[in-house]
């Protein structure tokens, strides 16, 4: 009955033993991805999405309503332009399959139906048409089951023989059952293969111990070509063509990598890592890229770069010299000081410990970010910095290590103490220590670093011998040519004298002192003398500034002497001389309108009477000239020149007399106008003026 054997229309009754154990076609990884990209069971329902696929005869899909076209290049290139969905790509890679090998298409159909129906899948939801269904679970029946190992191998076959991979092949067929001719076949060309490979391997061999470099490369590379994953080829290879003192291939040892580099020419390379596992077995292993990322750290490891030419070796390596995974310190930098080296570094990453061969004899004092060692003597001190890292297999690997060296300087010895002593109206320094050394006194603008700090000679300070006014803090600095020490500090205060002392009197007794602030001086005393009694009064700069200062210093003659305060209460204070002035009694001038009384019909007189009072007794100042300024209207006289003087009385005469009255010119100015006195001369600020209220000076 037509469908029950499996190819029963091309009379073969043993065909149901023939089922592909493998679908031996080039690129079947790609081609599953693209299945599985574009959601299908197998590949036929790319081919037949609406079922009825013929597989037991040949390849074919429906074509009319009782037709059938089998599968070819010009179908599937149709299927490829037409199809709109990801199914479309599978039909393109199946076109390409189709052209290397028309039989590929068809295997790995029957590959897959048969897998599928080994997993319990119903025939009928594979779309094989009614017709062969039967037949097609009776060669499931017969053909053996593959586990995933097995089918991982059947599937990875074809691409490992079209890439020369013998010793591969040989490990795939090793897990596929036999049964299979097409695998029969392989296995004898494989056998006849790798005679050959082994043939040149032994000629390479033999060349190599008679010293025949030239001869042993040309048949190691006959035996790769035979078997490109030979790994003793390769390692033969690499031991033929191993470097001189500088490597044509140049593998660079970096935080977190090897780097790789080369003169490329436009050429495709194989780059390998040849390495030995802990037990020291050999291996090689494939690296992508020029960075090899997957090296242990503590590793040796050797590269090798072959030139490729269709994807297959075309000529001898290129060797790197061996390096050891183990990345150095970075950013190491070295400070001395006095018999000291200190040094501090960037510790990579994975590193179990990081150490510092001793240096003259003295072993260093290790932190996680450097070192310190001390007791050194003065000259050249060579050091290797060490980084150790735990191996796979347990082992602590050292780095070849960091080399440097430094130099151990001359210091200077340390100011130990410093004194200040005030001395007429200067400072006097005395120090101890700072032996052999230019000890400099300096004033540093923040916080002076602490004693024995390490400095450079071009960071301090300009040196002082004065200090400057107000406070300051002087400390002593040691220096042995760009080394220097700091030392002890001490407070030092600079008193301001005070200039432009003078004083105003006021009503009252009370006087209103005037003078020039010193700089760098924040508070002043003031102190006064006289027959009233003494006093004190302390005044700040921000008090005097915004409202002066007056002092009840009484009507007599009085002393005042204004001196600087110091700011802090410790320290050495440099004392200025006080500032001194004397205030003469309070002696006053005063005057009036005195108008006197008609006489009959006659028009009366206007006179002007200025009047001299002492309040504190004799011994006055000298008493300044008083003039009378008329103006025009009711406004007052600015000043003496502001109208037109009236009245003039010299001192001398109000000594003499006490009190003058002098009549006043008829009409001076038209009526109404206002009078004004004023005190002219040398002695003017000496002498009170009491002026009468202003209404009463205006003339009508």
């Amino acid at each position: 009955m037509a469908g029950r054997e499996f190819g029963h229309y091309l009379g073969l009754p043993g065909a149901l033993s023939g089922l592909p154990l493998s679908p031996l076609v080039v690129g079947y990884g790609e081609l599953a991805a693209a299945q599985s990209g574009a959601g299908l069971r197998h590949l036929g329902e790319a081919l037949a999405p609406a079922g009825d696929l013929r597989v037991l005869d040949g390849l074919y899909v429906p074509s009319g309503p009782r037709s059938r076209r089998r599968v070819d290049a010009d179908l599937l290139d149709d299927l490829a332009r037409t199809t709109s969905s990801a199914a479309a790509r599978v039909a393109e890679l199946l076109a390409e399959l189709y052209r290397r090998d028309p039989q590929g298409p068809r295997r790995a159909v029957l590959y897959q139906l048969i897998c599928l129906l080994q997993e319990s899948c119903p025939v009928e939801a594979l779309g094989v048409h009614p017709d062969e269904r039967a037949a097609l679970v009776a060669a499931a029946r017969t053909r053996p089951v593959l586990d995933r190992l097995q089918r991982d191998a059947a599937e990875a076959l074809a691409d490992a023989w079209e890439r020369r991979r013998l010793h591969r092949v040989r490990g795939l067929m090793a897990r596929l059952p036999q049964g299979d001719p097409r695998l029969e076949r392989l296995r004898t060309v494989l056998a006849a293969r790798s005679a050959n490979a082994e043939a040149a391997l032994a000629a390479a061999r033999c060349a190599e111990e008679d010293g025949a470099l030239e001869s042993a490369s040309e048949r190691y590379l006959r035996a790769l070509d035979l078997a490109a994953d030979d790994k003793r080829a390769l390692r033969g290879l690499v031991r033929v063509h191993r470097p001189g003192r500088k490597a044509k291939l140049r593998a660079e040892v970096a935080l977190d990598h090897i780097a790789l580099d080369w003169e490329r020419d436009g050429t495709d390379w194989r780059l390998l890592c040849l390495y030995r596992t802990p037990r020291g077995e050999a291996r090689v292993r494939e690296v992508t890229g020029v960075r090899d990322t997957a090296v242990p750290l503590g590793t040796a490891v050797r590269y090798a770069a072959f030139p490729l030419a269709d994807d297959r070796v075309a000529g001898p390596p290129l060797v790197s010299h061996r390096v050891l995974f183990a990345p150095e310190v970075t950013g190491l930098t070295l400070t001395d000081g006095p018999e000291r080296i200190a040094g501090t570094w960037r510790r990579p990453p994975g590193a179990e410990e990081v150490t510092v061969e001793p240096v003259a004899g003295k072993r260093p004092e290790l932190r996680a970010d450097g070192f310190t060692v001390t007791g050194l003597p003065v000259g050249h001190h060579e050091l290797r910095v060490v980084c150790h890292y735990r191996t796979p297999d347990g082992r602590l690997v050292p780095s070849p290590g960091v080399r440097a060296s430094h130099r151990v300087h001359p210091w200077p010895e340390p100011v130990r103490t410093l004194t200040a002593v005030p001395e007429d109206h200067t400072v006097r320094f005395d120090w101890t220590g700072g032996a052999d050394a230019e000890v400099r006194l300096v004033v540093w603008p923040g916080r002076p670093p602490a004693p024995g700090t390490e400095l450079r000679a071009s960071e301090l300070p300009p040196a002082v011998t004065v200090p400057p006014a107000g406070h300051s803090r002087v400390a002593a600095v040691s220096v042995l040519g760009e080394r220097a020490l700091a030392g002890p500090s001490v407070d030092v205060e600079v008193l301001q004298p005070v200039t432009g002392l003078g004083a105003r009197r006021l009503p009252d007794g009370a006087v209103a002192v005037l003078l020039d602030w010193p700089a760098a001086t924040n508070q002043l005393v003031v102190r006064w003398d006289g027959p009233d009694g003494t006093g004190e009064r302390t005044v700040t700069a921000h008090a005097y500034r915004h409202g002066g200062l007056r002092l009840p210093v009484g009507p007599g003659r009085v002393r005042l002497c204004a001196t600087a305060v110091p700011q802090g209460p410790r320290g050495a204070v440099v004392a200025a001389a006080g500032a001194e002035t004397v205030v003469p009694p309070d002696t006053a001038i005063g005057y009036q309108l005195v108008r006197e009384r008609r006489l009959l019909r006659g028009r009366g007189r206007t006179l002007l009477r200025v009047t001299l009072s002492s309040l504190g007794g004799g011994g006055g100042p000298d008493v300044p000239e008083f003039v009378c300024v008329a103006r025009s209207g009711t406004v007052r006289p600015r000043s003496a020149t502001d109208g037109t003087t009236v009245v003039r009385v010299p001192g001398a005469e109000l000594i003499r007399y006490g009190t003058v009255e002098q009549e006043l010119p008829a009409a001076p100015l038209p009526a109404p106008y206002t009078l004004r006195g004023f005190l002219l001369g040398e002695h003017a600020a000496d002498v009170r003026l009491e002026e009468p209220s202003p209404a009463t000076l205006v003339v009508r």
